[in-house]
């Protein structure tokens, strides 16, 4: 598996990004794809998650009014869709694959544990936004 994102770059308070993360060499049947961040100084935090085998979405608190994820599933591609952007939503973004899903998430039911860093296997490199 294969994850590479990209879309992150320097953008003024109340600005927009949409971040990409391209999948390639995915053979698991249903699995989760999550966007995560990680600020300076600060703990990695999941953003937003997508369930494929439901095509169910979850997201963080802080990201439900202003970030959208979303996926293109021919080309397997997750997209963030982030508006309103403050200096707060400064960090590394970082796409992820879970490729088996807890029990919860496949009976359509995501919360913040959909969003557990060590349920994922496979890490894309970052992509970086700061916002000033």
């Amino acid at each position: 598996v294969q994850l590479v994102e990209s879309g992150g770059g320097s953008v003024q308070a109340g600005g927009s990004l949409r971040l990409s993360c391209a999948a390639s060499g995915v053979t698991y049947s249903r699995y989760s794809l999550a966007w995560f961040r990680q600020g300076p100084g600060k703990e990695r935090e999941g953003v937003a998650v997508w369930y494929t085998g439901s095509d169910t979405t979850y997201y963080a608190d802080f990201a439900k009014d202003r970030f959208t994820i979303s996926r293109d599933s021919a080309k397997n591609i997750l997209y963030l869709q982030m508006s309103r952007l403050t200096p707060n939503d400064t960090a590394m973004y970082y796409c992820a694959l879970d490729p088996a899903p807890l029990g919860a998430v496949i009976a359509g039911v995501l919360n913040s544990e959909s969003l557990n860093p060590k349920l994922y296997n496979y890490w894309g490199q970052g992509t970086q936004v700061t916002v000033s």
